[in-house]
């Protein structure tokens, strides 16, 4: 396998394109002291996000109607939210949350059959 220089270039551009926008910003405030109500803001941020993934999920747009509920990632959600109370961890949670859509969509494909 042979790798062109115009390939390569265009890899290490990608990846200073995706890097430099996620490192910088920590290494110009790690030396600012940012003020109370703006570090209270930022810590809502990642529930807002993990809102919006979860909302984009769950609500799909249908051919029928304007809109309507994927319930499969509803059913796949509440052991995962259940887990995510209990054990206020994300690694688990993020565990509990892949297995239960991965056997939701094997029932569903009906293999198992």
């Amino acid at each position: 396998m042979s790798i062109h220089l115009s390939i390569l270039l265009i890899i290490v551009g990608c990846a200073l394109v995706t890097v430099i926008p996620r490192v910088i910003p920590f290494i110009v405030i790690r030396k600012v002291e940012l003020p109370d109500k703006l570090v209270r803001w930022l810590s809502y941020i990642p529930i807002c996000i993990f809102t919006a993934l979860i909302v984009d999920s769950v609500i799909i747009q249908d051919s029928s109607s304007l809109l309507s509920i994927d319930w499969t990632v509803v059913i796949a959600i509440l052991p995962t939210l259940l887990v995510a109370i209990w054990s206020k961890s994300l690694s688990l949670t993020v565990i509990v949350g892949i297995i239960s859509m991965a056997v939701i969509r094997f029932i569903q494909s009906g293999t198992w059959l």
